[in-house]
């Protein structure tokens, strides 16, 4: 059909290969990551189905994609292709749903559209994220996370099959979210990045670029000029680079202990995981600022996927162990989220801790993550934070390092909120007055009583 693109590439023979095994029922589960303009699309999205339909008239399958528009130009070129090699049915011809007289076909659903009365025994999701902008929205991804659970799970026939076929863009993209979850052993993963590194499926030597008769080296690292950190997820299938760029590692510096007990103000900062999302962790980072030197100290930090129960016992726990180390000049803090369950659920906290000056605010004002994370990455880049030594040294760096792109940022919020929070206390400190006014776009608290809150925050909603 077109005799002007070329097919046997190596990577793409390589990719025909497992489309065979798919057809044949030795794969059920395919993952294919490629950078931009490689034919993954054309390939597998467009003439894929049209041959698989040419073997199984009756075969109903559904294309999705990150919007209606897109996922519907895909079905129209399909369609197209299909005029020529199948017989179709003139009661459904559009170009976002068409039918074989035997009743198969292509239906084509963009992210949130419902494919309501329709199974499908093959379902190709093909780029669920438009722009860089969704990829790192956790509201996007938290979107095409639920419509690909019950718009397009749903939809599988018995024995079905799905393909995935993206270029990565974040950790927390929706190959991230299925290799995550329970379902991650079921899955064939083929990723192609641009350029080789070790142990390369098509056998390439580290560097040589996957299709230089399109693109060759010399291509590459311009567009990697221009892209920057970019470059790792949609280029490698990397979504973070390998030495990190937000947070580097070799910026903390690991110590055996803390100053000695009334040398800091000291916070625990909790962030707390949200019932909805799956996979997400409650983190809680203890941070001390040094009165005298001005260091910071990231002193300990508990991680877990833990029940509401489990959860307040650790965070109660917590705070005793604090007290004992810290001392009187110590704070425990939450993020509290915006609606009536965030302040009741902020409530909830501070209850729960009657006796520790307990405090929730709200940071939705304060800008982005990255926007927020700022004033810690100043202060970590001239190596002014240290890190106590515990078995936390490695999972936390490996989050910071992956930072905004990775899968979980959990730890570097209630990390910036630590600091955030230590700022607040020396800045009264300063002041020598007993008194914290919240400054402008600092967001509303929550606090646990009079006896315990700044004279300025006592009452405050």
């Amino acid at each position: 059909m077109t005799p002007t693109y070329t097919w046997d590439w190596p990577y793409l023979q390589y990719i025909q290969e497992h489309l065979n095994k798919l057809t044949t029922g030795a794969i059920k589960r395919l993952m294919l990551f490629l950078p931009p303009r490689h034919g993954k699309s054309s390939m597998v999205t467009v003439r894929y189905p049209v041959w698989r339909l040419e073997r199984d008239p009756g075969m109903r399958v559904i294309i999705g994609a990150y919007n209606q528009e897109f996922a519907t130009e895909f079905s129209r070129v399909a369609r197209k292709i299909a005029l020529d090699r199948l017989d179709l049915a003139g009661d459904r011809a559009a170009a976002h749903d068409w039918k074989t007289v035997q009743g198969g076909g292509i239906r084509a659903a963009g992210v949130g559209s419902g494919v309501t009365g329709r199974g499908g025994d093959l379902i190709i999701i093909d780029d669920p994220v438009k722009s860089w902008e969704e990829a790192n929205s956790e509201a996007y991804r938290r979107r095409v996370a639920r419509w690909y659970d019950t718009d397009l799970y749903t939809r599988l026939e018995p024995d079905a099959s799905i393909i995935l076929i993206m270029t990565r863009w974040h950790q927390g993209d929706l190959a991230g979210y299925i290799l995550e979850g329970e379902s991650a052993a079921d899955w064939t993963v083929i990723s192609l990045p641009a350029l080789a590194e070790d142990d390369d499926l098509l056998g390439r030597a580290p560097g040589q670029a996957l299709c230089p008769e399109r693109y060759d080296e010399a291509d590459f690292e311009r567009i990697q000029r221009v892209l920057g950190n970019r470059w790792w997820a949609l280029y490698q299938q990397r979504p973070q680079p390998p030495e990190g760029d937000f947070f580097k590692s070799s910026w903390f510096k690991i110590v055996n202990a803390a100053p000695a007990r009334g040398r800091c103000h000291w916070v625990r900062y909790w962030d707390f995981a949200s019932s909805d999302k799956r996979g997400d962790f409650t983190a809680g980072v203890l941070m001390g600022l040094d009165k005298a030197t001005g260091v910071y100290y990231v002193t300990d930090v508990v991680r877990g996927q833990w029940d509401s129960e489990e959860r307040d016992q650790i965070v109660a726990q917590c705070a005793e162990l604090d007290r004992q180390m810290c001392g009187s000049d110590y704070q425990v803090w939450r993020e509290r989220e915006g609606g009536s369950s965030g302040v009741d659920a902020a409530r909830a906290f501070v209850k729960k801790l009657a006796g520790f000056p307990a405090f929730a605010e709200y940071v939705g004002n304060q800008g982005s993550k990255d926007t927020r994370a700022e004033p810690f990455q100043a202060q970590a880049m001239v190596e002014n934070v240290m890190l106590v030594r515990g078995e936390w040294n490695r999972p936390y760096l490996d989050e910071l390092a992956a930072f905004p792109f990775g899968a979980h940022d959990d730890q570097v919020d209630a990390t910036t909120g630590a600091f955030r929070r230590c700022n607040a206390l020396q800045k009264r400190a300063e002041r020598d007055t007993g008194d914290e006014a919240p400054t402008a776009g600092q967001g509303r608290y929550i606090t646990s009583g009079a006896a315990s809150a700044p004279p300025s925050l006592r009452g405050q909603l």
